[in-house]
């Protein structure tokens, strides 16, 4: 069962991706293009070139309709690359929340979520209609 935390606005702008989660305590949750729900992470990894060795990405976890359980992801490209996690990660963190919404969006679109499934009221509202 999850619990209310208030937020704490001394830890960081909660208008950008790191700041929220520090803020918060907890990662930020967005709807995709395709009426699925999203949580992303900021998640660090090798990238192979020695003059910058760390990149940082975010990862996307996308969560099924109804009982909450995790029914894919989707990942970024390397948008920071340096030398130390720290480095890249708080690039990435210093990203805003509406920049993390229009990356997700794209890559929602780029694998072919574009379809929209309805929400059961719009269905219902329509079919009232006929009457």
């Amino acid at each position: 069962m999850g619990r209310f935390l208030p937020p704490d606005h001394s830890k960081g702008d909660e208008r950008t991706i790191g700041g929220y989660m520090a803020v918060h305590a907890r990662p930020a949750a967005f709807e995709g293009p395709d009426g699925a729900s999203y949580s992303v992470e900021i998640d660090v990894d090798e990238t192979g070139d020695p003059a910058a060795p760390v990149g940082a990405y975010l990862f996307f976890v996308q969560w099924s309709r109804g009982e909450p359980k995790v029914s894919g992801h989707i990942e970024s490209d390397f948008l920071a690359r340096g030398a130390t996690a720290e480095e890249v990660r708080a690039r990435v963190g210093a990203l805003s929340l509406d920049a993390v919404k229009r990356l997700l969006d794209e890559l929602v679109r780029a694998r072919g979520g574009e379809q929209r499934e309805r929400p059961w009221w719009d269905v219902m509202r329509e079919e009232g209609d006929d009457e």
